[in-house]
């Protein structure tokens, strides 16, 4: 019986290392394959008067409300107008559902945990949001964090702001 293995345990075994890659400029950032519920286009945004400048607003996502952060705001990296090839890339963080503005969606790729590394210490502040870097042939990509891309007093102000909508 030790080798039967619940449904949960065998969609974790196929997620397990798997990252959606994406980039804003030049760089490549990923974010673990099991936050992600869907990949969207961008759609007509609703402005929230009273949130941080990064959270761009709301969508309706099939009569479901959506908060929009911009990642590259959030980076603190130039405005870059939206065209055909930014999309939304739809989580799921502590069990709210938001939509993460990003330049494009680059692959889902498997990296194992071998070629996965910690930050450099060198500034924690502006390291907050990068949880390793993955090596990938010659290249790095910058695996998120993305729990802590909106911290717990910006989840309360953004439900208490979007339950009015």
């Amino acid at each position: 019986m030790a080798d039967v293995k619940r449904i949960t345990d065998i969609e974790e075994d196929t997620q397990s290392g798997r990252f959606l890659t994406f980039n804003l400029d030049n760089e490549f950032y990923g974010i673990e394959i099991r936050y992600v519920t869907e990949i969207i286009n961008m759609m007509p945004i609703t402005t929230i008067p009273g949130l941080p400048e990064y959270i761009k607003g709301i969508i309706n996502l099939r009569g479901k409300i959506i908060p929009l952060m911009d990642v590259r705001l959030r980076f603190n990296k130039p405005v870059l107008e939206y065209n055909d090839r930014t999309c939304v890339i739809v989580a799921l963080i502590d069990n709210m559902d938001i939509g993460f503005i990003v330049d494009s969606v680059a692959e889902v790729l498997t990296i194992p945990d071998t070629d996965i590394v910690d930050p450099p210490d060198i500034n924690k502040a502006s390291n907050k949001f990068i949880k390793g870097i993955g090596k990938v042939g010659e290249e790095i990509k910058l695996l998120l964090d993305f729990e802590c891309m909106i911290n717990c007093e910006e989840e309360a102000i953004i439900a208490e702001k979007i339950s009015n909508y």
